[in-house]
């Protein structure tokens, strides 16, 4: 029998905004790198591994708000959500001292300048970025959404926690142009079109989530879905069928409309 791949924490997370068109909600989204071992070309959510780093984050409580109730392993998957969200969008989700609100466009804009590109060469930690700038890091931004655990058989393999975020208000965030070469802001629908029509690779967790997604018409209206789901863990499981197929089995609970979905279909 081979040996089963060990499995990474890791955090993804959907930063979401209302359309100024339409009723609808928009996703920040980007597009991996051909050159990415995992998930290259795809058009995926920020997000990233878990590191060190975090897990000396959690160990500083003033570093962070929002943490009620959370245990260190917990918190590790939150810290490198908006960790992971700010290397690679430039949206940092956190607040100064004693405020109340997020930092504003301004404030994140000079960070991102004076920081992202030191931060993603590992020449910084993100714990000397928050220190610098007397930040605290918005836990409570993060809703959880969704956990998927990467199938057994695979060479790369992920415990990954997502999470939904409203994006700060002008915050436009933007690709880093190493890891990701695009990004765009994009409804579920026209993102889920694109998987359809090639325009776009999608990941089978990234259809799934956007299916679900875009049955929300608002920001707020998602983020209290998410307040109010019991999220059950999904780690598919591929089977072949008769005609020599294969098929991606979840458990139903966990609420994506189905059980047993055709592997290769859209997403």
């Amino acid at each position: 029998m081979a040996d089963v791949a060990a499995v990474r924490p890791a955090s993804t997370v959907l930063l979401l905004r209302d359309s100024a068109a339409a009723r609808e909600i928009e996703v920040f989204m980007m597009v991996r790198h051909h050159q990415i071992e995992f998930n290259s070309g795809a058009l995926v959510f920020p997000g990233g591994s878990v590191d060190k780093g975090d897990q000396e984050i959690a160990g500083t409580p003033e570093l962070y708000a929002g943490d009620q109730g959370l245990d260190a392993e917990t918190l590790g998957f939150r810290i490198a959500g908006v960790r992971e969200t700010f290397e690679e969008s430039g949206i940092l989700l956190a607040r100064r001292k004693g405020a109340e609100a997020l930092i504003d466009a301004a404030a994140a804009r000079e960070i991102e300048a004076a920081h992202r590109l030191a931060l993603c060469e590992s020449k910084i930690s993100f714990r000397e970025v928050i220190e610098t700038h007397g930040l605290v890091l918005a836990l409570d931004a993060l809703v959880p959404y969704a956990h998927w655990i990467t199938p057994e058989g695979m060479p790369k393999r992920f415990d990954t926690w997502f999470f939904l975020a409203a994006a700060p208000p002008d915050q436009l965030g933007g690709h880093d142009g190493r890891e990701s070469t695009d990004s765009i802001w994009v409804s579920p629908r026209e993102a889920l079109a694109g998987g359809e029509d090639g325009r776009f690779k999608l990941p089978f967790p990234t259809t799934r989530n956007l299916i679900r997604l875009g049955k929300q018409p608002a920001v707020a209206a998602a983020l209290a879905a998410a307040r109010d789901m019991t999220i059950v863990t999904v780690m598919p499981v591929m089977t072949r069928t008769a005609d020599g197929g294969r098929e991606l089995r979840i458990p139903r609970e966990a609420g994506y409309d189905g059980e047993v979905f055709a592997f290769g279909a859209a997403g």
